[in-house]
């Protein structure tokens, strides 16, 4: 059974990972490729991605629907709490002091710095087009158009 279990979570993994790819956004899977991402200039925003049902019914839905709109970040990044624990306390260490460690979560980015953030208590329970509408008015705030 315990080998079953695994073998099923490592799909949903697998496929977490690759909705995140196809819909653009870059994996950082290590501390030091963290850095390097958030560091960059211009805006970025990082999807804090789970296994969990709101992450699949409703967090990743919005990141690759919120995208499409005429203002939007530079970059789009993906840490994966759980799974790349290292990678993701390193984002969660460079977002500040007043990040929320939820996950699934959204974090704006603006030339290494956190100014917007979408936490778990604003995806769970809500409908994926609520939190399209909330991340993409971050996006008219923060980012420029295309």
């Amino acid at each position: 059974m315990n080998m079953d279990f695994n073998l099923f979570m490592n799909d949903i993994v697998r496929q977490a990972r690759s909705e995140m790819e196809a819909s653009g956004y870059e994996q950082l899977t290590s501390p030091e490729e963290v850095e390097q991402a958030l560091a960059r200039k211009g805006t970025s925003l990082v999807m804090v991605n789970s296994v969990c049902g709101c992450a699949g019914g409703i967090a990743r839905p919005a990141a690759a629907n919120a995208v499409h709109y005429d203002k939007r970040p530079d970059h789009l990044l993906t840490v994966f709490a759980g799974q790349d624990k290292e990678a993701t306390a390193q984002a969660r260490m460079i977002f500040g002091d007043d990040h929320l460690p939820s996950s699934p979560s959204f974090v704006l980015m603006k030339d290494g710095q956190a100014v917007a953030e979408v936490g778990r208590h604003e995806i769970e329970g809500h409908d994926p087009m609520s939190v399209i509408t909330h991340i993409q008015a971050l996006f008219e705030e923060h980012c420029e158009e295309l």
